[in-house]
């Protein structure tokens, strides 16, 4: 006989990575604990030691089938910063339009694919009605729209990247190919109709978070520090400052990525293999921060290009700064989408875009140290290389988005495990119907 109760969901679906969910309840129907379990080891940090750098930047994607290009580009920086090799602006600007592509179309897969289904069909809904195709089949304009949105992301990013996932283009010192006149032409005639699914998108995640407020702004809200990238206080995800802010909405950091580990703390716990990344200077659990969309949005002053503005300005008008709301995380989400197409826009219209002038001539390996960091989809992504005199790692320290983020997954958890067996939160929540009856 046990005086608890546990509830085991393994794995937990939807979810990058490997995870399991672990509840334990009392007899008293209290919540003891909650636990977020990555019960799997990676190694990539042992597969990059002893391998010339070079090679890095087509191992690093591996990682992530997800998030392939942030890796790249994280991992491609961090050899750079390692040998002193500064890319010619061309390829700067090809590897920003990259990782928009990439944010683009993994936002897009997140919102359609893995939170609308639970919003459209409802929470409680029939689980064989909570997936993508069943939105393509009740909602074919929705669904149509979905597919069509992440298919422009992809294909951008297989044009610049060379694969849609695992790219191969990003070497040191710029990039392998540059970016043709056509495929710039027809990416930006295409851009323009992407941008009307964006904002048809950016209407849909609204009318969802009205229709879902109640849910939104009462449940799983849980105060935390946010850590995301900015440049000059506009939302950055490929080269900026990383800056931490507080659960009061005070900025208490604001530094160079390659400084990270002054304000990286890194905590073990028993019941995961997956390390907490939290806020140094404060402690554990204290200091538990969240990267992702919401943080990064929580973190910037603004956004970069105007109609994301807009959009954030109406979020923050409803919600303040900074957000809490764990649900929040899903209009985040589809304002760095809007902010993504622009960036891309703008890029492709950049003379640069097809400038035969990506590539350095004369890189040399050599013995240093380097620090890459990149905003992926799902959060800060830093990748840090040490090599010897002829270019070979000697040593690798990999900070994945996971990490930023798991301590903060279990504190919402935590408190939506509360709400639902303490409370009985969810049989008061005001739902709206179905839309996939």
């Amino acid at each position: 006989m046990t005086d608890e109760r546990v509830i085991r969901v393994e794995p937990v679906t939807r979810l990058e990575g490997h995870g399991e969910l672990t509840i334990r309840l009392g007899t008293d129907g209290k919540v003891r604990a909650v636990q977020f379990n990555v019960s799997s080891t990676r190694f990539f940090e042992k597969f990059l030691e002893g391998r010339y750098a070079e090679e890095a930047p087509r191992i690093a994607p591996r990682i992530c089938g997800i998030c392939p290009e942030p890796h790249h580009l994280a991992s491609v920086k961090a050899v750079e910063a390692a040998w002193g090799v500064h890319p010619p602006a061309p390829a700067v600007k090809l590897r920003r339009l990259l990782i928009n592509a990439k944010q683009y179309s993994s936002h897009a897969l997140h919102f359609f694919a893995l939170a609308a289904p639970d919003f459209l069909a409802g929470p409680l809904g029939e689980p064989a009605k909570r997936n993508v195709v069943a939105i393509i089949k009740a909602l074919p304009d929705v669904g149509k729209m979905a597919l069509q949105v992440m298919q422009f992301g992809q294909e951008l990013a297989a044009a610049v990247g060379g694969k849609a996932i695992h790219p191969v283009t990003a070497v040191p010192g710029g990039m392998m190919n540059p970016f043709s006149e056509e495929k710039r032409d027809e990416f930006l005639k295409r851009a323009e109709q992407a941008m009307e699914w964006t904002e048809r998108t950016l209407d849909l995640a609204k009318k969802v978070v009205e229709d879902y407020w109640d849910v939104v702004t009462k449940f799983a809200v849980v105060p935390t520090y946010y850590l995301g990238m900015h440049n000059k206080g506009a939302l950055e995800i490929y080269d900026g400052k990383l800056r931490v802010m507080s659960p009061e909405g005070e900025v208490v950091e604001d530094f160079n990525p390659k400084d990270y580990r002054k304000y990286y703390g890194e905590y073990v716990p028993d019941h995961s293999y997956a390390t907490h990344i939290y806020y140094r200077p404060v402690g554990y659990p204290e200091g538990i921060w969240r990267a992702n969309s919401l943080a990064r949005i929580n973190v910037a002053d603004r956004m970069a290009t105007p109609r994301a503005q807009e959009a954030l300005e109406e979020m923050r008008e409803r919600l303040g700064r900074p957000i809490h709301a764990t649900f929040a995380y899903h209009w985040a989400r589809v304002i760095e989408l809007v902010q993504a197409l622009e960036e891309i826009t703008v890029l492709l219209e950049d003379p640069d875009i097809v400038s035969t002038d990506v590539k350095l001539s004369d890189v040399e390996p050599r013995r240093g140290e380097g620090v890459g960091c990149v905003e992926a989809p799902r959060g800060t992504l830093v990748h840090n290389y040490w090599t010897d005199e002829r270019g070979i790692i000697t040593k690798a320290n990999l900070v994945v988005a996971t990490n930023n983020n798991i301590a903060g997954i279990e504190k919402s958890l935590l408190q939506a495990a509360r709400q639902v067996f303490e409370e009985h939160a969810h049989e008061s929540f005001s739902l709206p119907r179905p839309m996939i009856p």
